[in-house]
């Protein structure tokens, strides 16, 4: 029973973040778009004036709310993340087998497995040293890709406005991640690097390849950490 409340928790939770993703990409994308003013880029003019090409009003309410949004988006996939740790304790404690005295076996039931292999959303599936297992690595969107230009690196290779990593090469959730993710690009210039990134739901697998070109930076996007 428990489980199962988690379950309709967590779902309910990735909903609710689904439809906050949508509108976070929704307005990173009416702010991004040519000639538009980017998530952080003046307001004024190069003489100190306000700018007449965009209403400045409705950036300035444009970019509060997505500020309130990934402050609501940080929340609930801290949640979502707490119960999925709790499912994947409840399924692991119940799927070892175990011989009892009658001779029955203990095994998973099926709607604790149904939780968790439904929840399991954001779950890594990593080889471990012994082939016959594997380690299952519960791992959720640490950076969002919120700027990107065109005919970049990183467009070219695939990536998109609102994409959501999951893993950079070997860069995974920790500390000081801009500075991890920066150097993992610049030690591999010229150099396919593997990620997984999050994209409308889907767990997708991508290379990209740093490199030089004619704009800045070696990948030509901006990653915005969670």
């Amino acid at each position: 029973m428990v489980a199962t409340n988690v379950k309709a928790e967590t779902m309910s939770l990735m909903d609710k973040r689904g439809a906050i993703e949508a509108e976070m990409n929704a307005i990173i994308e009416r702010l991004c778009q040519p000639g538009g003013p980017g998530l952080s880029g003046n307001l004024v003019d190069s003489e100190g004036f306000p700018r007449t090409d965009i209403d400045i009003p409705v950036v300035r309410a444009q970019r509060h709310r997505l500020a309130e949004l990934r402050n609501d988006h940080k929340e609930i996939t801290e949640k979502i993340n707490q119960n999925i740790q709790i499912l994947h304790a409840a399924r692991l404690g119940t799927t070892k087998v175990s011989g009892n005295d009658d001779g029955s076996n203990n095994q998973t039931s099926p709607a604790v497995d149904a939780v968790a292999s439904a929840s399991l959303q954001h779950v890594l599936v990593r080889p471990s040293s012994n082939s016959t297992d594997t380690d299952v690595v519960v791992s959720i969107p640490f950076a969002m890709v919120d700027e990107i230009a065109d005919s970049s690196p990183a467009a070219e290779d695939g990536l998109q406005l609102g994409d959501q990593i999951l893993k950079f090469g070997n860069v995974e959730a920790r500390e000081n991640l801009l500075q991890r993710l920066a150097s993992e690009a610049q030690s591999n210039l010229g150099c396919a690097i593997p990620i997984v990134i999050m994209r409308q739901g889907a767990v997708i697998n991508l290379t990209v390849t740093p490199r030089t070109w004619q704009g800045r930076g070696l990948l030509g996007c901006h990653f915005r950490i969670l």
